[in-house]
């Protein structure tokens, strides 16, 4: 598990964050300008969705909804797995499906769906199902005893802060980027002749450490995340590669 971890991470920083992921990227670049940034505690909240999935848009416009809070991290991961329906979904990467069937192994799902919403790690519920998914997000609330997080891109370095917190067992550090709307106009298959906003839809997400609880920071070259154009980025700290969320956070190419 480790050296698939590790080859993901360099594949992450060096293809992902690297000169290829230019031409399918066509917005402004990224800037990290503010000196640091340190979070709150924040919900988060992946919608597993598909263009090929009649079902979806209204789960999309809810997480659409949720992305304008602050104490939420809201990600659209497309996956591709509808595509044999007649339209290949534009923004799917098979990395998503694969962080999906992870998810139902940890949650006790005999089977993938979308459109599924994942709050926190903890819990699962139909995208669309709006009161469910209010409910459980103020269920759940912040994860307690969540470790700050503080980012800082200084001297060419961007350095993830997380400090010390009581947990059971050690977690995955992922870094996500992701790109905050696009719109898609859809030609063929269940939403033909439709056009859908998708919101905060991840683009790249790789793990780049493990915490244990004990203070500790992780450099990355700042070089490499500025090439990547028009995308903004989180940290999630997550037992067992996709197990409970302890803590996440999120920053702005705006700030």
């Amino acid at each position: 598990m480790s050296s698939i971890r590790a080859m993901q991470r360099r594949n992450f920083l060096k293809g992902t964050f690297g000169a290829a992921a230019l031409s399918s990227l066509p917005i402004g670049p990224m800037s990290l300008t503010a000196p640091a940034w340190a979070s709150s505690p924040l919900v988060v909240v992946e919608l597993f969705t598909s263009q090929g999935c009649n079902s979806c848009p209204p789960a999309d416009k809810l997480l659409g909804e949720l992305a304008e809070r602050e104490n939420i991290l809201a990600l659209s991961l497309n996956v591709d797995y509808w595509d044999y329906l007649g339209w290949t979904d534009t923004l799917a990467r098979p990395e998503n499906a694969e962080r999906q069937r992870s998810y139902a192994k940890t949650l006790g799902k005999r089977q993938v769906y979308t459109p599924q919403m994942v709050i926190n790690g903890r819990a699962d519920f139909v995208g669309s199902r709006r009161s469910d998914v209010l409910a459980e997000i103020e269920k759940q609330g912040s994860p307690a005893n969540a470790p700050l997080i503080e980012m800082n891109d200084a001297d060419e370095v961007l350095t993830i802060s997380i400090g010390a917190a009581p947990v059971q067992k050690s977690a995955t550090v992922w870094l996500v980027k992701y790109d905050r709307k696009r719109e898609v106009e859809i030609e063929a298959g269940e939403n033909r002749n439709s056009k859908i906003a998708y919101h905060n839809v991840v683009r790249g997400m790789a793990p780049v450490g493990m915490w244990s609880g004990a203070a500790q920071t992780l450099r990355l070259p700042k070089g490499d995340l500025d090439m990547v154009l028009g995308n903004e980025c989180a940290v999630l700290i997550q037992e067992a590669g996709t197990g409970p969320i302890i803590a996440a956070h999120k920053f702005s190419t705006d700030q």
